[in-house]
């Protein structure tokens, strides 16, 4: 084999991997991955896979959320782990081969993918100055922290009718120092679960100016 063809040859294997990771990346949508797991499907190691994660956050393809550390007596998930979700809904859905809403409603990720996009809808309107995701060890977790005006606001998405409080809710409100906590569910009703945490319909959230950030801390 001469060096040009040695050269195309690797090229159309490395467009290749990125591509299987990127489909690998959409069954992940919205929820915590690590690099170890695709890496071993691949044959490459974790750094070759999150090199090719960059990529594709460098070009808006997808978006990463990394872990925020607290000074807590509490182990904490680390950097090595990201939470993900692909840029727009579309996106997703070709990447599954979803191509009808009955497709989409009989999928095993369907609930996955509300929350992926929830979250996406989330960052585009609140524009915060950072955003994070939080999880302990024992099972606490925070779908997003986000850092707004000089206030932490967290935020739960549930695919359920009626959110209920958790230990989780509680733990992170404490341990984190929220100014608020917001359920984010699909339901048409705005209801206080407790001081602070406060179950909002995604619809609301929606109909707020988009990069206003403020809606989320009054």
């Amino acid at each position: 084999m001469n060096a040009v063809s040695y050269q195309r040859n690797n090229v159309t294997t490395q467009v290749g991997c990125r591509h299987l990771v990127w489909t690998m990346l959409a069954h992940y949508h919205g929820q915590v991955w690590n690099a170890a797991e695709p890496a071993r499907s691949l044959g490459v190691n974790e750094s070759t896979v999150r090199r090719y994660l960059d990529l594709l956050d460098g070009v808006f393809m997808v978006r990463q959320l990394r872990p925020w550390h607290e000074n807590l007596k509490k182990r904490q998930v680390r950097s090595s782990h990201r939470k993900y979700s692909c840029a727009t809904a579309a996106c997703y859905t070709e990447l599954l081969g979803i191509r009808t809403a009955n497709d989409l409603y009989s999928h095993p990720k369907y609930g996955a993918s509300w929350e992926g996009y929830v979250m996406e809808e989330i960052l585009a309107m609140a524009a915060p100055d950072e955003a994070y995701f939080w999880a302990t060890h024992a099972g606490a977790e925070l779908d997003l922290l986000l850092f707004q005006h000089g206030a932490r606001v967290g935020i739960e998405i549930k695919r359920v009718d009626a959110p209920k409080i958790t230990p989780s809710m509680r733990i992170a409100l404490d341990d984190l120092g929220l100014e608020r906590l917001l359920v984010v569910y699909p339901g048409d009703k705005r209801y206080w679960l407790a001081e602070r945490i406060e179950a909002v319909p995604f619809a609301a959230l929606i109909r707020a100016p988009r990069g206003g950030g403020g809606s989320l801390v009054v």
